[in-house]
């Protein structure tokens, strides 16, 4: 069973979150002129092996969005932090 340690509520089931993706990537400025690179950000996805950060949010509790690093081989949990706290490239 996977188990996602929330820095606010604890040790919860992972059926008590949603998965948002990839938390490395970033995103274009707006506006029309950056549309391919829009479609590029929200539709391409890579598919690591191995230590992955991810968005997920707590949505049965606190709601709060979180940074999950996870093996997505052996889908361990290694850290989770508020999503406010992840580092940024």
């Amino acid at each position: 069973m996977l188990r996602i340690h929330c820095p606010y509520c604890g040790e919860r089931d992972h059926d008590e979150f949603s998965y948002f993706g990839d938390a490395t990537k970033v995103y274009p400025p707006l506006g029309e002129e950056h549309h391919d690179a829009w479609v590029e950000a929200v539709y391409m996805r890579d598919n690591p092996k191995g230590e992955h950060l991810e968005f997920w949010q707590h949505t049965l509790a606190c709601r709060r969005w979180l940074v999950v690093r996870r093996n997505t081989v052996s889908h361990d949990i290694l850290a989770v932090m508020p999503a406010r706290e992840r580092p940024m490239a």
